[in-house]
């Protein structure tokens, strides 16, 4: 699984694409070993200190709640297509090579890795708001459904200030099914209940979540941000 997955991060940061504003993700799940979370965090703040990143950022984070079929943590990478987001000398360098095998010695099981697009992204304060909540979802109508979220966005600027709100696509690896994903950051758990309690009771936020149309919802979950690099 590890090397299946380095091999999809080399073709996603050499390859020239066509759309070159596009943003797009590639992450994988593992599980690590029992309390070794300050290693891995030391180990990837270690390898990616002095690594000058294009238009993109790497992200470590920690599953903290609803379905994470059994695994702890999650690496993210976002980039823009068309873009290579670290130098290739970086990613046949010993010091990557070295940061994988230090990995391997933490982590207890490789899960799924999966890819995919932005198709909508506000920007937030993840310092502020270092909680994600995320919904994997399949939208009966995706056109419609990008409509709908952005009006939310638009219509309530002053309920998400500083945090981040996405909606995007699974292209490779759905994992479960899932075809599209809705993102969220907060604080903490009660400041994402505290959001959702305020949201539901306001009926025009209820009315533009009817215009998203059908969705399944395959399954949500959460995560917390440990580290990341910029």
């Amino acid at each position: 699984m590890k090397k299946m997955f380095m091999i999809l991060l080399l073709i996603c940061f050499s390859t020239q694409w066509m759309n070159a504003q596009t943003m797009a993700f590639s992450a994988i799940e593992v599980k690590v070993k029992p309390f070794t979370q300050k290693d891995i965090k030391e180990a990837f703040e270690e390898v990616f200190k002095d690594v000058e990143m294009n238009k993109g950022a790497i992200v470590l984070e920690r599953f903290t709640g609803g379905d994470s079929n059994g695994m702890t943590h999650r690496l993210v990478f976002l980039y823009t297509l068309g873009e290579k987001m670290i130098a290739d000398e970086f990613w046949a360098s010993d010091k990557n090579a070295a940061f994988w095998a230090k990995m391997g010695n933490y982590i207890e099981d490789w899960g799924v890795s999966y890819s995919g697009r932005m198709m909508s992204w506000k920007e937030g304060n993840l310092e502020t708001n270092p909680e994600v909540h995320i919904w994997d979802i399949i939208p009966e109508d995706p056109a419609a459904f990008k409509v709908a979220h952005d009006k939310i966005v638009d219509e309530f600027k002053d309920e998400f200030k500083d945090r981040v709100v996405g909606f995007g696509t699974y292209d490779i690896g759905m994992p479960n099914g899932a075809t599209h994903w809705v993102g969220l950051t907060g604080k903490d758990t009660v400041d994402h209940l505290m959001l959702y309690d305020k949201m539901e009771k306001n009926n025009r936020f209820v009315k533009l979540l009817a215009e998203r149309g059908g969705f399944d919802l395959i399954k949500d979950f959460s995560l917390n941000i440990i580290s990341s690099k910029q």
